[in-house]
């Protein structure tokens, strides 16, 4: 059996990205550990939160839930703030994730690489799916632990098929649905949604783990713009976005393959 360490930014990026895969993975008996760069206290905060009431508190209490329904074995919070969006003040904070030393940082994930003797480690890609400060971190900071670890982790990066959503967006404009999001169209930091078919490596077939996937999305309820858009979703068009994630490995001769990652 393996062990698998998933990194993410924020609480709720584990339900809505790898959330299949890690409970595919630990359903067949491996070891799942999520690592989160941040609290995400720059989230959506819930107009009936209690005063006095630390949302950083509630996400963690939130992904101590989606653990619990993905199977998860240990989470794990590396103790920076959120960075907010690209632009926003947060951005510069000293204690923020985005503008925390890569060494430094990946020291800190190279220490639970080699606490859980990890086989593999999974970041996000060079632009972080879409390019938010933390996520663009999280890449930057898996690749440094991974070459401070003992034991040199296999490294993936998580991301969405460009070309998938391309096709997607198409056919659901010309059912009339209103919102379709264009993966083409700039985001955070200017560039287009994910990462083209031909630059995937692994196709993961998370189909059966959707509705686990959705209990995953619905424990992070805080974030009720962004959470209650995906599981409004009817399940056909759910599964589409969800059933399938994708991963680059860094240095694989190129070729999209369907599957486990940890084969």
């Amino acid at each position: 059996m393996a062990t698998l360490v998933f990194v993410h930014a924020h609480p709720d990026d584990e339900a809505s990205g790898t959330a299949g895969t890690m409970a595919r993975a630990a359903a067949q008996g491996h070891r799942v550990v999520v690592v989160y760069g941040t609290n995400g206290e720059h989230g959506e905060r819930p107009e009936d939160l209690p005063p006095g009431r630390n949302l950083a508190e509630l996400r963690r209490e939130e992904a101590a839930a989606s653990a619990r329904v993905i199977g998860t074995h240990r989470v794990v919070w590396l103790g920076y703030a959120d960075s907010g969006m690209t632009g926003w003040d947060q951005n510069d904070h000293a204690d923020a994730f985005s503008a925390a030393d890569v060494a430094e940082a990946g020291g800190r994930l190279a220490a639970v690489l080699d606490e859980e003797d990890a086989d593999l480690v999974i970041g996000y890609d060079w632009h972080g799916g879409y390019g938010h400060p933390d996520h663009v971190q999280v890449h930057r900071v898996v690749h440094a632990a991974a070459g401070l670890a003992r034991r040199r982790p296999r490294v993936l990066e998580a991301t969405m098929n460009r070309d998938v959503m391309r096709r997607q967006y198409q056919q659901l404009r010309e059912l009339g649905v209103d919102g379709a999001f264009d993966p083409d169209a700039p985001m955070d930091d200017g560039n287009p949604l994910g990462t083209p078919e031909a630059e995937l490596h692994y196709r993961v077939d998370v189909s059966e783990f959707v509705a686990v996937k959705r209990a995953a999305l619905a424990c992070h309820a805080s974030q009720k713009s962004d959470i209650g858009m995906f599981l409004s979703m009817p399940l056909e068009y759910f599964t589409a976005a969800f059933g399938v994630e994708y991963y680059i490995e860094p240095g694989r001769e190129p070729g999209l393959q369907d599957a486990m990652i940890i084969d």
